[in-house]
């Protein structure tokens, strides 16, 4: 039983999820909103983009990879998508095909270029981001797309019921999507040879090489994944917000990587768990939720959320390192 528990405790996200209990905890004493079934739901459905693009960049942070450019490919695919919506009709089938077409491709383009030029991702993915956004913001002229159709407009709600408050909830379009990323990507990450390969790339390339790995066709669908997961993120923010800005995600790449280094995920790659994602998420969300409810400056909503980030890095830094030395 000790040896079990002290093993717990070895564990970044058994402090992780201890910190977001006692952040629940206080938020629920300050205020009574905090713990309301409509706040709970409007938290989990204003995060859904967050969580659904964590897990794309933790696939990639596992490769050993990074990508920043995803906002601009999130804008892409979202443009792309309500403009032949706007044009052509359709329905949420062929929308999500569009838009994960769209984002696949863009992904596929940075894992290309990763692969074949051999320089830092950090740096491909940061000119690819501003290319992006760029042509987007010429294509377009800054034009703002609304006025979709019901189907859109109106989502989907299942298993709906209306609460003790008068209002109405249940399985929303954000949610299903929300939920189904984290189940497809638990299941490729853990259960799959893609997700072992993945693992063993960020680890030690030159190893995985040797093993006979194709590198570059792993490169493609890792990145590939997180276009994929851009393309879903882009039809749930379009169906939230009713409309669709090319500038709409600018500087949420940081939130974003933020959120799956809190997690535990290493930037130096092949350590990491979705489960740790999903907890740097929550709490994420639970913290900018908390400080809104509490009416704190959101100003200092950015102060808080990089102490907490820096508290967790470092504590993870430090876990890592007692293990070395113990292994030594």
């Amino acid at each position: 039983m000790n040896n079990k528990l002290r093993q717990l405790i070895g564990y970044h996200e058994f402090w992780l999820g201890m910190l977001i209990l006692l952040l629940a905890m206080g938020l629920s004493l300050r205020t009574s909103e905090f713990l309301t079934l409509g706040n709970l739901t409007d938290v989990a459905t204003s995060y859904a983009i967050l969580g659904i693009l964590a897990c794309g960049l933790f696939v990639v942070l596992i490769a050993g990879g990074i990508d920043i450019s995803f906002p601009a490919m999130t804008a892409i695919a979202q443009y792309v998508t309500a403009s032949t919506m706007l044009a052509h009709g359709g329905n949420l089938i062929s929308v999500f095909a569009v838009a994960m077409a769209v984002g696949l491709l863009l992904g596929m383009v940075n894992g290309l270029l990763v692969y074949l030029l051999r320089v830092p991702a950090i740096i491909i993915t940061i000119a690819t981001l501003n290319l992006f956004y760029g042509l987007l913001v010429w294509f377009t002229g800054g034009t703002w797309l609304y006025g979709f159709p019901d189907w859109f407009m109106n989502g989907i709600n299942w298993f709906s019921f209306t609460a003790a408050d008068g209002y109405e909830y249940g399985l929303t379009l954000p949610l299903l999507c929300l939920l189904g990323t984290f189940i497809v990507t638990g299941f490729l990450m853990n259960y799959t040879r893609l997700g072992r390969q993945i693992f063993a790339m960020g680890g030690n390339r030159e190893s995985a090489a040797r093993l006979g790995i194709n590198l570059r066709g792993l490169h493609l669908r890792v990145y590939g994944y997180m276009g994929l997961l851009a393309g879903v993120a882009a039809v749930v923010q379009a169906q939230t917000t009713q409309s669709v800005a090319p500038n709409s995600l600018v500087g949420y790449e940081l939130t974003v990587l933020a959120a799956v280094v809190l997690g535990g995920t290493s930037m130096s790659g092949g350590r990491g768990s979705l489960t740790g994602t999903l907890l740097g998420v929550l709490l994420l969300a639970f913290l900018q939720n908390g400080l809104t409810l509490l009416a704190v400056s959101s100003y200092w909503h950015m102060v808080f959320s990089g102490a907490i980030i820096l508290f967790s890095v470092s504590a993870t830094a430090w876990n890592e390192k007692r293990k070395q030395v113990k292994g030594n």
